[in-house]
């Protein structure tokens, strides 16, 4: 027992090990698959350790609220179990904390056993909304989820049911038809807002597009998504108005991650400008200019910022703050001065009208590239992007095991040079 001990205690921190990497900024798939490998060798000692390992371990870490024992005890027990106990684990969703569940969810996203999509469907009808909910999200996220049963449950109360239906339609045709959506772009619920235009524009409707600069324009919960959505959709003016956004010190670093994914010339240069801001500002600048440009900000190129001697001390009200380091502290501060001269020498090789990405023209082929071997941290988007350019026909799931992505990441490099290349809102509603 001290060996599955042992396998269940390695398991939980290789977890969270994992699920960092899978967003971060110094992993690539690669280097992530071999943190993936070990953390599945570990799963894997504890499933051989069958029904006395999960009495003695995995059952009581399902009563805890360890978010990295709840996964590897509900990955660990479903894999090879009877229905009887991927009923049992189910039947805690609803009555679960919200970090209890998404541990959950994110194990039934993961799980290798076969047939859980089957296992699954009947859920749909359950009359817990949250049951519907996280069983709606998982089969979304295993690309499972019946169509039928994805438009009935457009009409959901509750948001999170709605947003799940959304994105488990799969390829889109004519599905969903424009009242239906006309009604969702314009629901109160920001997240059931922001779903029914990533949608509408893997469609192309055009009220998908209008929606989305509106929701940009914004400060709502959606906005900072919809900028993205407008850096990677937008033409000229687009880039325009979000460089005029940076101007807006509350918003300014959401503005920046979005700016990064425009690739444009205008957008690099208003990111140089703001390299001389304080560092919380300068790094995220920094990746934006490098994420378009392909400029490595190391050695000359970037400057040493002195550390904290301690934390800060915690008010009363801050106990239960997530003090888990952010990715972005984590950007290197780039030396603006360095920065500027090498763009200086560098500029004539950028045309003002071309779209770039780490420093190659835009292209399908680029794009998979970006994908298959950039940080993590930036392959979320990219993945979007590719989603919407290929019309949700090409779907790479950045969150999943990588074997997955990998194979994902295959059936659309065959059709990489098919990839259209020109700013999508020139197509939203042809």
């Amino acid at each position: 027992m001290d060996v599955f001990e042992e396998h269940f205690s390695e398991a939980a921190f290789l977890y969270f090990q994992w699920e960092r990497a899978l967003r971060g900024l110094h992993y690539n798939l690669e280097e992530t698959a071999q943190l993936e490998e070990r953390l599945l060798a570990h799963l894997d000692g504890l499933v051989l350790g069958g029904e006395s390992v999960a009495e003695a371990l995995l059952r009581p870490a399902l009563e805890g609220e360890e978010p990295g024992e709840v996964f590897c005890s509900v990955f660990a027990s479903i894999a090879e179990s009877p229905s009887s106990t991927l009923d049992a684990v189910l039947a805690l969703a609803p009555v679960a904390s919200p970090v209890v569940q998404a541990s959950l969810r994110r194990a039934l996203e993961v799980s290798r056993r076969l047939g859980l999509e089957a296992a699954l469907v009947p859920l749909l009808n359950s009359s817990e909304a949250a049951m519907q909910a996280l069983v709606l999200e998982v089969l979304a996220f295993r690309g499972a989820v019946p169509r039928d049963a994805a438009l009935e449950l457009l009409g959901h109360e509750d948001g999170r049911v709605v947003v799940a239906a959304l994105k488990g339609l799969g390829v889109l045709g004519k599905a969903l038809g424009l009242r239906e959506l006309t009604r969702l772009l314009n629901d109160k619920r920001p997240k059931v807002r922001l779903a029914a235009i990533e949608y509408g524009l893997m469609a192309g409707v055009r009220a998908a597009w209008d929606a989305c600069r509106q929701e940009a324009r914004g400060r709502g919960d959606g906005a900072s998504a919809a900028r993205v959505l407008q850096a990677i959709c937008g033409d000229d003016n687009d880039v325009e108005h979000l460089v005029k956004l940076t101007a807006d010190g509350v918003i300014r670093t959401d503005v920046l991650w979005a700016l990064g994914f425009t690739g444009r010339v205008a957008a690099a240069e208003a990111c140089l400008e703001l390299m001389g801001q304080v560092p919380s500002v300068a790094r995220l600048a920094g990746e934006a200019f490098s994420a378009i440009t392909g400029l490595t900000l190391n050695d000359t190129y970037s400057v040493e910022v002195e550390e904290e001697e301690s934390l800060p001390p915690l008010e009363e009200d801050d106990l239960d703050a997530d003090l888990t380091p952010r990715h972005e502290d984590e950007l290197p501060v780039p030396a603006r001065a360095s920065v500027a001269d090498w763009w200086l020498r560098t500029r004539q090789d950028y045309l003002s009208s071309a779209r770039y990405l780490g420093g190659k023209p835009f292209s399908g082929t680029a794009l998979l590239a970006a994908l298959a071997n950039g940080s993590m941290r930036r392959r979320h988007v990219l993945a979007q992007e590719l989603a919407l350019r290929t019309q949700g026909a090409h779907c790479v799931q950045t969150l999943a095991l990588t074997a997955r992505q990998v194979a994902e990441l295959a059936g659309a490099a065959r059709v990489a040079a098919t990839v259209p290349t020109r700013p999508l809102a020139r197509t939203f509603g042809e």
